[in-house]
């Protein structure tokens, strides 16, 4: 099992250093080549999200005792792949002097400033993205909660309703107890007229 965790980790290695000299390279291209390498690169980082999916499942199924070890060693990847994806980010929307020269002359200035305003707001967006996705999580859970306390309330409804049957059941056999008891009692003890004639004949 470890040594196919270790594989994974070898072509992760291969796959994040090809996307890292890549993306130093999309800011000095321009036009359809720089668009054909940003293709790539994103095809890339969705192949190294599924590594990292089989690289989690291999370290679930290890025994408790050796998980620890790679659990950190995965943390350290997604750590990676986190500055990846972000550097990614920041290079599809960067572009050298020589580059930004050439596209837009004089405008340089005015373009270095519109791009520190866009990664802004990128950032922004990713920050209000996490909230979202927090609040979409707690709400999961809330509902799973939920959920499993009406799952309990119909267990205890059960349990009481079949208390209440027991005790019903009981009361009637005590009753039909009663009632036989009252019958015995009535046929053994003679009535007091009988008693009566009885002592009168002695």
């Amino acid at each position: 099992m470890s040594s196919d965790f270790e594989a994974y980790e070898q072509d992760f290695g291969t796959l994040t250093a090809e996307i890292t000299n890549k993306i130093g390279r999309i800011p000095k291209l321009g036009g359809e080549e720089k668009t054909q390498l940003v293709l790539n690169v994103d095809k890339q980082l969705e192949e190294v999200r599924e590594l990292m999916e089989q690289m989690d499942l291999e370290v679930r199924e290890l025994p408790i005792q050796s998980r620890g070890m790679y659990q950190s060693r995965l943390k350290s990847y997604k750590g990676e792949m986190d500055k990846l994806e972000k550097d990614f980010k920041r290079s599809r929307i960067a572009y050298s002097d020589e580059v930004r020269n050439e596209l837009l002359g004089e405008d340089a200035g005015s373009s270095e400033s519109q791009r520190a305003h866009l990664l802004d707001n990128t950032e922004k967006l990713e920050r209000s993205s996490r909230r979202l996705d927090a609040g979409y999580q707690i709400a999961v859970e809330t509902e799973q909660v939920g959920q499993e306390i009406l799952a309990n309330l119909h267990t205890d409804r059960e349990k009481i309703q079949r208390s209440r049957d027991r005790l019903r059941e009981t009361d009637a056999n005590l009753g039909k107890s009663s009632r036989i008891l009252t019958g015995m009692l009535r046929r053994r003890v003679p009535s007091p007229r009988l008693l009566a004639r009885l002592l009168a004949s002695k």
